[in-house]
């Protein structure tokens, strides 16, 4: 019964197949006849002879349907374009480039205007495709702070000051010129340069006012105030590019000379303008970036931070392998990987222009001390969405001879760990942030675990504005080190950034900070910051200070800064801060229960 239903389905629907082919083939014989006469009068004037149009007409070729066809008179009809011949055609005419082709137009070149057509400015060339760029930058700053001010071993400029601590007010004005000069082959719209040649030299002067002597230079005779001018070269470097290795320009290149690096994206390991040999490059079109590099590291001058190359590089190698990952576990994200290597084998005594000694730290034993460190490092940023991330991490890893405390032979084992978390409200950028910094939690055995870097330079928490971040504060009774450096958020007992080694018998760091951005106008910016510290083991510095009992709580730092740039532009910025440390236990223990302030007034103008 089922084959029988089977097989009539099957007849039927052949049926059913057949009877719409069979309408499909008339319905098209049906169209095409209706239309001949259509069709007929669409064709050319030769086949269209049958039409009553005069003699002396021609036929349009398509008319509307419905509508009469169009006859054209033969002498309204406009003749046909002839062909043109190679005798027709100008030979080729050669005009300016492209930079200078705008000149005819009208254009000027204003060597003061950097917005508008500037040779000095490499909007044009000077000669081929070589370009020259300058730069120049006028840094100004005036800063009030409290400091603590140790009174002098042979007297105090103060009568009565005769404990640790004499008169905490200082005050500093610096003025830095820099002007930089840029001379580079190629098109750097959509590559990088086939030759880079840049010398950024940097004028400075600085004028300090203290309170009390010996804080200027060793000599008391120089009495509480000092004024200093030097000149340092910031940049001396010549960049090759090696070659593209797509159509997307990825690329390699190397620069050697005196020229800028940053480890990470917040200046929390190595940030700094160091002699140097640098590889760099990238690949699947800018998505992985790359840099191998090796630096030696330049003598400073005392005063002002600069490099002084009149004096002769430390025995400091840094050997640095880092890789930038665009977009490698979210998009919006990059992941950044590093491996850098430490070698310091300086066995001197160095003194700075003011006579303090810097090498070795005038701490414990006070020997000369040289060490291998390596740094693994992982950091990213970007964003989760509209959740701003920065994030790093360090482990340090290594050996020591003559640690300061113990004076023995030790190894290294530290740990840094930073997150910065924003959110974007409208024109408010809320902002929270976390630091950790291993301490030192026994200065006398073998293994010291307190984190330091290289040279820090940390954009974080607040940067320059937060008082501890920007002053340095003397461990006073201790040794001649400072528990943190200028410019730097770890406590790290050394002599000074600019001079000074690293060094891993330290207390750590802890900070938990909130602050928030508010765009007020589009030229006027005010940034609240609020950081809790705390060192995270205190036993280095009760060893140094002989004292124990210290409790790890170090203050809260606030501060509010205003930024106003009145063109909308960097080319000037005003900057206004205020901060203060309200002390902590461990600062009242070490210290006094005094609050510290300070104020920081910054100009910024930018040719």
């Amino acid at each position: 019964m089922n084959k029988m239903f089977a097989l009539e389905n099957k007849q039927a629907r052949a049926s059913r197949a057949s009877y719409w082919r069979l309408s499909s083939c008339l319905g098209a014989l049906l169209w095409l006849g209706a239309s001949a006469p259509l069709l007929a009068q669409t064709d050319t004037a030769e086949n269209l002879s049958a039409v009553d149009c005069p003699s002396d007409a021609s036929i349009t070729k398509r008319r509307v349907p419905g509508m009469p066809i169009k006859c054209v008179a033969k002498e309204a009809r406009k003749p046909s374009i002839p062909v043109p011949s190679l005798k027709d055609y100008s030979p080729a005419i050669a005009i300016p480039d492209r930079w200078r082709i705008v000149e005819s137009l009208g254009y000027e070149n204003n060597w003061y205007d950097p917005y508008n057509r500037n040779t000095l400015k490499a909007d044009t060339p000077i000669h081929d495709d070589w370009f020259f760029n300058l730069s120049i930058i006028a840094d100004t700053v005036f800063e009030y702070r409290d400091v603590p001010t140790p009174v002098g071993l042979q007297s105090s400029a103060n009568a009565g000051d005769l404990d640790l601590y004499g008169g905490s007010k200082q005050s500093q004005f610096i003025e830095n010129l820099a002007v930089e000069l840029v001379y580079y082959k190629g098109d750097t719209v959509f590559r990088p340069p086939d030759y880079e040649f840049r010398f950024t030299p940097v004028f400075n002067y600085n004028a300090t006012k203290l309170e009390e002597i010996l804080g200027v230079d060793v000599n008391p005779a120089q009495g509480k105030t000092r004024y200093q001018d030097f000149a340092g070269v910031q940049a001396a470097f010549v960049d090759v590019h090696l070659r593209n290795v797509s159509d997307n320009y990825d690329f390699d290149s190397i620069r050697f000379g005196i020229q800028p690096f940053n480890a990470d994206f917040r200046g929390f390991l190595f940030q700094e303008n160091q002699l140097g040999l640098r590889l760099f490059g990238t690949r699947n079109n800018n998505i992985i970036q790359y840099n191998l590099a090796w630096f030696r590291r330049l003598e400073k001058d005392t005063n002002s931070g600069l490099n002084n190359i009149g004096e002769t590089p430390r025995n400091d190698d840094i050997f640095v392998a880092n890789l930038y990952w665009q977009d490698l576990f979210v998009l919006g994200h990059t992941s950044q990987f590093t491996v850098l290597y430490n070698r310091n084998r300086e066995k001197d005594f160095f003194f700075d222009k003011n006579g303090v000694i810097q090498r070795p730290a005038s701490i414990g034993a006070e020997r000369p001390r040289q060490y291998d460190v390596v740094y693994f490092g992982m950091n990213s940023d970007g964003h989760l969405g509209r959740l701003n991330i920065t994030s790093a991490f360090y482990y340090a890893l290594g050996k020591q001879e003559n640690a300061p405390l113990s004076d023995t032979k030790t190894d290294i084992s530290a740990y840094f760990a930073a997150a910065e978390l924003s959110f974007d409200q409208d024109w408010i950028r809320w902002r929270a942030s976390f630091l950790y910094a291993s301490g030192d939690d026994d200065p006398y055995d073998d293994i010291e675990t307190g984190f330091d870097a290289i040279v820090e330079n940390p954009l974080f928490a607040g940067a320059d504005t937060s008082y501890w971040i920007r002053q340095a504060v003397p461990l006073i009774g201790g040794g001649k080190v400072a528990l943190s450096s200028r410019n730097g958020v770890l406590n790290n007992l050394r002599s000074s950034k600019e001079h000074g080694q690293s060094n891993f018998t330290n207390p750590g760091t802890v900070l938990l900070g909130i602050g928030a951005d508010f765009d007020v106008l589009p030229e006027l910016r005010i940034s609240l910051n609020a950081n809790q510290l705390w060192f995270d083991n205190t036993s280095s510095v009760e060893v140094a200070r002989q004292q124990a009992g210290i409790s790890k709580e170090i203050g809260q730092d606030l501060s509010i800064a205003t930024i106003y740039r009145p063109f909308m532009s960097q080319n000037i910025v005003l900057r206004l801060s205020y901060a203060v440390l309200l002390p902590g236990e461990a600062y009242q223990q070490l210290y006094s229960d005094h609050s510290q302030q300070s104020v920081l007034f910054n100009a910024i103008f930018t040719y």
